[in-house]
């Protein structure tokens, strides 16, 4: 593991950033022609090894993130950002099943699709190929390390993963074991390389790092998202916010609309598929907001709303015109009527962040001009917004949601990290 364990043991005080990134951009860049080449077999028997390798070294990974849980609390982390941080056994299992998870998917790689005679007697189709280099930068879960490296691995790429600081011990621990994984498998170590290093400097590098990195990926919050999508002189797969709405239609069973209006806010808070803004039919509000709001009251959860919905619930709050643009990542909830349809699509179309919106109704022609007319990248029907979601899709796991409409939406897995070159089949064949 000779330039990677090197690399993992830190880097001193003396060596440049700058230098330090484009060394590792130049060893992904060779890496990733390596994979492009790599069979499924390979692919698969690295992520096998990685899994070993992680279940063999889970003491240490272990004690590794406990390091980083007590500087984490001792800094004065937030609850919520101390909770992703942590490593339970249970989670670690999971991280553990998704490296079997994403072997037993189908390899993009290769696939040949649209393969068509043309008039002069050429074959005309489209083969998928790796992006190449890949950049991902990403907060506080460790286990995305893992769920990024798998990814990018099947699909064919290079990866440079950049978590935060708080997960700085963590990481090394598991990108070792990502290091034995590769080598066993005959691949390069290289193909997954973590960054070492706290200095926020390292960020701005990647992702100005044009020459070597074709994508950048960022996980992480609003802030951090803006930034690299500012600054950033190499392509970003992002998504800003995930202000998610449900609209229960004049034709929603009632039962269906409380099940799924709930689900959607309550399952969990902190997601960007959660439901922030919840539209009902002025002629269904008076049955079904009622005895949504009591439970969304048990449940703890803030209402704020419109003078319609504020009559009916007497202690939910009055909502203002930032309510309806606001990713709340809270138990708190804008709700407000609608006349119907058109107005529904009408507001989500001005608000929406472009990730999820859902429409419960009975009425077949309401359900298809929602899905035709919200400009979203997960567009539902009678389903909960938490669906939206690779695992859910049927991807295996996802690298990240974006609501870019150029190269890939929604969940992004392992197609989303793969392009398309054209392919040409002749026999001798010239242009006349």
């Amino acid at each position: 593991m000779s330039c990677l364990v090197e690399t993992f043991k830190g880097i001193t005080a003396s060596m440049d950033v700058k230098n330090y990134m484009v060394q590792m951009g130049q060893r992904a860049r060779t890496a990733s022609r390596a994979m492009a080449a790599a069979d499924t077999c390979s692919k698969n028997s690295a992520l096998q090894a990685t899994g070993e390798a992680l279940d063999s070294a889970r003491n240490d990974v272990l004690e590794a993130n406990a390091r980083d849980l007590e500087s984490a609390d001792s800094s004065g982390l937030e609850a919520a950002l101390l909770d992703r941080l942590e490593l339970t056994p249970a989670r670690f299992d999971a991280m553990l099943a998704g490296l079997r998870e994403v072997a037993a998917l189908a390899d993009p790689v290769g696939a040949i699709s649209d393969l068509n005679y043309r008039p002069s007697g050429i074959q005309v189709g489209t083969m998928r190929v790796p992006l190449g280099v890949i950049g991902i930068i990403y907060e506080s879960r460790p286990n995305v390390t893992v769920e990024a490296a798998s990814l990018c691995l099947k699909s064919g790429n290079a990866a440079i993963l950049r978590g935060g600081s708080e997960a700085i011990h963590t990481n090394g621990a598991i990108a070792r074991c990502l290091a034995r994984g590769l080598q066993r498998a005959g691949l390069p170590e290289t193909a997954v390389q973590v960054v070492d290093t706290t200095d926020r400097a390292a960020v701005g590098e990647l992702i100005t790092l044009s020459e070597f990195v074709d994508v950048i990926v960022p996980r992480g919050g609003k802030s951090l998202i803006e930034r690299i999508s500012k600054d950033a002189r190499v392509p970003v797969i992002k998504h800003l916010d995930g202000i998610c709405h449900v609209y229960i239609d004049d034709s929603a069973d009632a039962e269906k609309a409380h099940r799924v209006a709930y689900n959607s806010k309550t399952q969990r808070y902190g997601t960007c598929n959660t439901m922030e803004t919840l539209l009902i039919a002025q002629s269904r509000v008076a049955e079904i907001l009622p005895p949504l709001a009591e439970d969304y009251r048990v449940a703890g959860v803030e209402l704020r709303g419109c003078e319609q919905a504020r009559a009916l619930v007497a202690d939910m709050l009055p909502a203002e015109e930032s309510d309806w643009e606001a990713e709340y990542l809270a138990p708190i909830l804008a709700v407000k009527v609608v006349t119907g349809l058109d107005q529904a699509i009408e507001h989500i179309n001005r608000y929406s962040s472009l990730h999820t919106d859902s429409i419960v109704t009975e009425d077949y022609s309401a359900a298809r001009r929602f899905l035709r007319e919200v400009d979203s990248s997960s567009v539902m029907v009678n389903a909960s917004t938490r669906f939206a979601d690779g695992f859910e899709y049927g991807l295996g796991a996802e690298i990240g949601i974006s609501t870019d409409k150029l190269h890939a939406r929604g969940p992004v897995g392992l197609e989303g990290l793969t392009t398309r070159k054209y392919v040409v089949l002749g026999d001798g064949h010239i242009r006349e």
